[in-house]
């Protein structure tokens, strides 16, 4: 297949869109054409983001005029890669062939920012004045069945280290991907900031850091009477006393509450949440 000749990156950016937002075109009984071409609709607002993209994409592919598509010529590529894309009916199929070759973390990247989002689900203390936000990894691939999703959520998992849940939906084959724990969250986060970190039109989607103080401008305007914090998969998890008197000197020392997270090898949000609890006792 032709698809081996691509490069690495080419090769995982391709699937991934043809995965998400991207199609391979059909051949119609008639057609002058003898072979498959790819075509990405998409809107203005992701228009940096699609130039990002198209960097990494094979040389001959192609914006319109307008630029809202992605297109490429008519190529062989994509006749051999067709079948292993689309069954008889139409719909897009996850074949093993394909999945052993999305080994990449741009693979994993492409994939989110086509197809995914970053949720975030709020919950308030109004007798500690308090928003907790705790992020959410959601893949929208509900044009796949069940049982492609699951050899998806497989080999995420054993690839990149990342567990990922098959939730059900309304729409399309009825389930998507997300991920249930904030610890799982970051790491995909991690993967995804690390390979489009030259995309700053996508940190709102990538990058926690810069996500979470938007939120908390939000907030101020919103609820400036509470304090908004992110949640951590740690928040429950005990500390030791030795652990609560080296936060108490550190933090008398002059010490951050990052610098206090690597010391005690806990998470940032973990730490300010327990120091507050600590001021308040």
């Amino acid at each position: 297949m032709e698809l081996f000749q691509l490069s690495t990156i080419e090769r995982n950016v391709l699937i991934a869109s043809v995965f998400g937002d991207g199609a391979i075109t059909k051949l119609y009984p008639g057609s002058r054409r003898r072979n498959n071409s790819y075509r990405e609709h998409f809107s203005s607002q992701q228009l940096d983001y699609r130039i990002w993209k198209l960097n990494l994409l094979p040389a001959n592919f192609y914006f319109n005029k307008a630029q809202s598509n992605i297109f490429s010529p008519s190529l062989t590529l994509f006749t051999e890669m067709f079948p292993y894309f689309y069954n008889p009916d139409g719909n897009k199929i996850i074949s093993d062939e394909i999945l052993k070759l999305c080994t990449s973390p741009i693979f994993l990247t492409t994939l989110f920012l086509d197809d995914g989002s970053l949720s975030i689900s709020v919950q308030r203390s109004k007798l500690k004045k308090l928003i907790y936000l705790t992020p959410h990894i959601y893949l929208y691939l509900q044009c796949f069945s069940q049982e492609d999703l699951i050899k998806l959520q497989t080999h995420i998992h054993s690839t990149f280290l990342i567990k990922l849940k098959v939730s059900k939906r309304s729409d399309g084959f009825g389930y998507v991907l997300k991920t249930t724990k904030v610890s799982e969250t970051m790491k995909f986060l991690e993967v995804v900031l690390g390979a489009s970190a030259d995309c700053p039109s996508m940190f709102y989607k990538t990058n926690w850091n810069y996500r979470f103080e938007k939120e908390v401008q939000r907030y101020k305007e919103s609820d400036p009477d509470y304090e908004v914090i992110a949640s951590s998969s740690e928040r429950s998890k005990n500390y030791s006393d030795v652990e609560c008197n080296l936060i108490i000197l550190m933090k008398t020392q002059g010490y951050t509450n990052r610098q206090i997270a690597e010391k005690l090898g806990r998470s940032y949000w973990s730490v300010v949440y327990k120091w507050r609890e600590i001021r308040e006792r």
